[in-house]
């Protein structure tokens, strides 16, 4: 529980302050003065009469009462400190910056528990163990550099890792992004990321809080409350930008199905990201290019011009937005363009990229972008200004600063030269601007937040879905594979369609089947769970004689339990399936069957349940998708059939955690119809 008294304290004590501030408990000291903490600082330093020039007790039970603690003590020291704190001095805020506790093995484990239970009995706030603080507009109690100018325009910062947290920082300074809040929750022994956030979403106030989110997570331990808060943020008018570490391979795990070898923890962080509507990065670099991003207005369009009085990076900029699925349309012919032309000196291009070469001045910048606001057809603009060090240019940036603050389309600034006008990009940046140095890290962080959808409603598709009747089908299923009479039963229950099956146990039964199904029909064993490594799968059986053929090689195979025989279905092959992820739920996967899925691992996940929005963001993911809508005159396949067919599903799993795995490979599609063929599902109670 997140309180004001770790945010706005009044009065702060340091336990384990020191003169030294090469020592954690010293450089907190110096933090907190440095960057004027307004309130009372209190030292606590049994050796000490003054610390850095303020007086120093020599225990806790000599202080008075005091809002929040940070203590830089020995892991062993700290619950006596904690107990005294607050049960005595009436402090509802610690922050434990001291190591040694759950990561250190069980004792750590079971000493942070108790510190939990003391500060939970009494209605306080802990951010720790094991971290390096908590910076807010203000007080700095951190014991790390370093500190930027905090400040509510900025983005809350949230990080489960205090070095990474520091790192971060350092790569958003220089871009000009600015911090409001900074978390480093360490441990996170009461209150981690996802806490940390949703007391953001519980006390926003729109057009006073800071609307910009950026997350550094190491573990998701309550996915709903990430799932939640961040949607609720987002469509307050937040941006949310995160970093999931450590789930690229330690989630992957051996399956018997398609699904289970496809699916992983990574599967999940990128279904519930894009749930939520979380920009997801994967290095610091790309988390704080985002971030500023977020700090310009918004792009409503995928329309850019390029302004640039450099050749290659335009041309490099332009590479990096089409390939994300941006456009830089060319500039039509018109009275605006040879006006504009007029203006600027010859040799200059106003094609888009606009080149107006080496030599061009403020004035000549200041009417460009001016034409892209009023008279293009763009949805906003890239400056790119650098300098080969020849001449002043504080006058381009001014120009700039200017139109960045007037024009309603953004305008990305791209100032390259970091070092050759080092000054005059500082002052850009003290105006409250941000800069991306690199203009391809700007086109891809660009089209990473465009194609990031918006939060998806949390309302269940429930038309034609019976659930009464797939609740009573899992409850009196058995554990482990399900039958073909039970898989039909769920996909009827849930108005997935599908293919014509009936299981037969004798030559006649399957002679009736096929005759009743009409030839020609598919026959497969019933029994092993890959049908086709056992050779137990026969396509076009033709006649009752190719029937009773088939089912007596069909018969033979290890562990048969029958023969299924299937209406013969035609069309692109497509995969779906799922499987249940721990704490996340159902993590859906949906693609192109065959070697798309099974060798190019061509698959996107959504996180059940899914909207039709949600189905349609997953299938514009596949890069088999323009294969899907048909391509050179090659028949495509029922798309809003097949977005119906995944919302379905998902419906059908929500009220079925039982399923523990799901496979329909393939489902056959073509233009008019598309019908599940092969299925498995696996359930465990």
């Amino acid at each position: 529980m997140i309180n004001e008294k770790l945010l706005t304290p009044k009065s702060i004590a340091v336990v384990g302050a020191s003169n030294n501030t090469m020592k954690p408990g010293g450089k907190i000291i110096k933090n907190l003065v440095g960057n004027g903490f307004q309130g009372e600082i209190y030292a606590v330093n049994p050796h000490e009469t003054k610390v850095q020039g303020i007086p120093s007790f020599a225990s806790a039970e000599e202080l008075p009462s005091v809002d929040l603690a940070v203590l830089a003590i020995p892991a062993r020291l700290c619950f006596n400190i904690v107990k005294t704190l607050v049960e005595q001095n009436d402090t509802k805020a610690f922050i434990i910056v001291s190591a040694g506790f759950g990561e250190a093995g069980e004792e750590g484990k079971k000493l942070e528990r108790q510190i939990v239970d003391l500060v939970d009995r009494n209605d306080a706030c802990l951010i720790g163990p094991n971290c390096i603080g908590v910076m807010t507009p203000s007080h700095a109690s951190v014991f790390t550099t370093p500190i930027p100018p905090l400040t509510s325009d900025g983005c809350d910062f949230i990080s489960g890792s205090g070095a990474t947290a520091v790192f971060i920082m350092e790569s958003g300074i220089p871009k000009g992004l600015r911090f409001a809040n900074v978390f480093s929750v360490g441990n996170s022994a009461q209150n981690g990321v996802e806490d940390v956030l949703a007391y953001l979403d519980e006390t926003y106030v729109p057009g006073v809080s800071p609307r910009v989110k950026l997350l550094y997570i190491e573990n998701i331990d309550n996915p709903d409350k990430l799932l939640f808060h961040a949607s609720s943020l987002i469509r307050k008018g937040c941006r949310i930008a995160a970093i999931k570490a450590g789930s690229s391979t330690a989630g992957s795990r051996a399956a018997s199905s398609h699904t289970g070898a496809l699916t992983s923890s990574d599967a999940a962080v990128e279904a519930l990201f894009r749930k939520a509507g979380i920009v997801r990065c994967y290095g610091r670099e790309e988390l704080t290019t985002v971030a500023c991003v977020f700090m310009c207005k918004e792009l409503k369009g995928k329309k850019l011009a390029i302004i640039t009085h450099a050749g290659g990076p335009g041309v490099m900029l332009t590479d990096a937005l089409e390939n994300g699925g941006l456009k830089i349309p060319q500039i039509p012919d018109s009275p605006a363009r040879q006006t504009l032309k007029e203006k600027l000196f010859p040799g200059s291009s106003v094609e888009n990229p606009i080149d107006f070469l080496a030599t061009g001045t403020a004035e000549q910048l200041g009417e460009i972008v001016d034409a892209c606001e009023n008279d293009f057809d763009v949805d906003g603009m890239a400056v790119i200004f650098g300098s080969p060090g020849l001449f002043p240019i504080r006058d381009v940036y001014e120009v700039l600063d200017q139109k960045m603050k007037s024009c309603k389309k953004p305008v990305y600034p791209i100032l390259p030269s970091i070092i050759n006008v080092k000054e005059d990009v500082a002052y850009f940046l003290s105006h409250g601007n941000v800069n991306f140095p690199d203009e391809v890290l700007l086109g891809k962080a660009l089209t990473k937040v465009i194609h990031t959808p918006p939060p998806a409603p949390s309302e269940l598709f429930l038309e034609g879905i019976d659930v009464d009747a797939i609740r009573k089908i899992v409850e009196n299923a058995e554990d482990g594979y399900q039958s073909p009479e039970i898989i039909h039963q769920l996909f009827d229950a849930a108005g997935i369609p599908r293919v014509q099956e009936i299981v037969a146990k004798t030559e006649t039964e399957a002679v009736l089947a096929a005759t009743k199904i009409g030839f020609p029909v598919v026959m497969k064993v019933v029994g092993p769970v890959h049908k086709t490594d056992v050779g137990g799968v026969v396509l076009n059986v033709r006649n009752v004689a190719q029937v009773q053929k088939e089912f007596h090689h069909l018969n033979r195979i290890e562990g048969v339990q029958g023969v299924l025989i299937a209406q013969m279905a035609s069309g692109i092959e497509l995969f779906l399936g799922a499987t249940y992820e721990q704490n996340f739920g159902h993590v859906v996967l949906c693609g192109m069957g065959g070697i798309y899925v099974e060798v190019l691992k061509d698959v996107a996940s959504g996180l059940a349940p899914l909207s039709i929005n949600e189905a349609q963001s997953m299938l514009r993911q596949l890069r088999s998708y323009k294969l899907l809508k048909g391509y050179r005159k090659q028949e495509g396949v029922n798309i809003s059939l097949f977005e119906e067919i995944i919302v379905r599903l998902s419906s059908l799993l929500r009220h079925a955690t039982e399923i523990k795995e799901l496979d329909i490979n393939p489902l056959l599609g073509n233009e008019k119809e598309i019908l599940a063929v092969d299925a498995r599902i696996r359930i465990k109670k």
